[in-house]
């Protein structure tokens, strides 16, 4: 991996993009398992139709987990100082989801360079799913 440098970066740079494959049940199952979330509404679509829904849903911290990955591939584990979401809508199973990220703000705090990155997951018809920001420390 190579690092951003932070005199490099401008607001309004763009983070290079992640997209997920579509969401799946077994992708939600499996998340289930390892997140520790069992709520049916992820995974049994008779209860999800019982409280409304037209089937199961992708869990609001799977799609941050994505934008973790986001960050992630694009500077070490290390490197993050701030990382928060707003849950704006739903994904819905089949959803292919995109990751985006925006240098927003460069600034010092703590003896470091840091910039504040806007953060969004879209599905492919450009719907918000996801939005956030993070902080994160570069060289």
């Amino acid at each position: 991996m190579t690092q951003p440098n932070f005199d490099a970066l401008q607001v309004g740079d763009a983070l290079p993009p992640f997209q997920t494959e579509p969401i799946s049940r077994l992708a939600l199952a499996l998340y289930c398992g390892a997140s520790g979330d069992h709520n049916p509404i992820h995974v049994d679509i008779d209860f999800a139709r019982a409280a409304g829904q037209k089937d199961v849903f992708a869990h609001g911290m799977l799609s941050m987990a994505y934008l973790g990955r986001l960050l992630t591939h694009w500077v070490p584990q290390q490197a993050l100082r701030q990382f928060g979401v707003r849950f704006v809508a739903i994904t819905q199973v089949g959803d292919r989801i995109t990751c985006r990220g925006t240098v927003v703000e460069k600034f010092e705090a703590d003896g470091e360079k840091r910039v504040r990155l806007e953060l969004s997951t879209v599905d492919a018809d450009g719907q918000v799913k996801l939005s956030g920001d993070a902080v994160v420390a570069l060289p």
